[in-house]
């Protein structure tokens, strides 16, 4: 098979998705068409992984119950976090969109097998947490391929871990990476929601790379 040449305009225009490319906090709550997520899940089998072991395990939330489940470990674990805020910090923080558990239609739990036997240890021996790194590797395979078909993600990152696996019922050995939202977003921006909102601008590339 001959390898594929990605011409300036492709170029251009992955720059142009991994701009787009949003932590998405508000969702239209109309559904996803059929079968799309799906084809999403599908895309993300060809995330890389340590020794090609493919650790990622992906959990659809839909019962009532168990989302209402994840929303009350949100809500204790975001006061929590407000409340441990500096004064400078707090106001702000509270302003802040930080989930949309409310609205998104589409809500997902991502965890990497801790001991895969895919890839027979390969890479991982120093450093077995490549396995959740490969984990990663899908989550950003799927926020793109979410991206390119006009679907937000936003990932729910103030969570008690072992809370979402108990209340998701999942076998002990798989690690808890991310909780996903996924649905249409209300707005789109270009400009990250942090950076709009005052608590974060981008970084220059000073100090960012390092030559030895």
């Amino acid at each position: 098979m001959t390898a594929p040449v990605f011409d300036p305009d492709f170029q251009a225009q992955f720059e142009t998705l991994l701009r787009w490319r949003r932590d998405v906090r508000a969702f239209r709550r109309a559904p996803l068409p059929p079968g799309l997520l799906d084809d999403l899940l599908r895309l993300t089998r060809l995330a890389p992984s340590v020794g090609y072991s493919q650790p990622w395990r992906w959990v659809i939330v839909e019962s009532p119950a168990a989302r209402a489940t994840i929303r009350a470990n949100f809500a204790r674990c975001n006061a929590e976090a407000l409340a441990a805020q500096s004064p400078d910090h707090a106001a702000r923080y509270a302003q802040l969109k930080l989930a949309g558990l409310d609205d998104a239609p589409v809500q997902l739990a991502c965890f990497a097998l801790t001991n895969p036997e895919a890839g027979y240890g390969l890479g991982r021996r120093t450093m077995p947490e490549t396995l959740a790194y490969s984990a990663v590797t899908a989550i950003h395979t799927l926020w793109l391929a979410a991206r390119m078909h006009g679907v937000g993600l936003g990932w729910v990152s103030i969570l008690d871990p072992a809370a979402v696996g108990a209340a998701l019922a999942v076998p002990p050995d798989w690690r808890f990476i991310a909780y996903l939202c996924l649905g249409y977003p209300e707005t789109d921006s270009a400009r990250p929601t942090l950076e709009q909102a005052g608590w974060q601008a981008r970084l220059d590339d000073d100090g960012l790379v390092l030559t030895r």
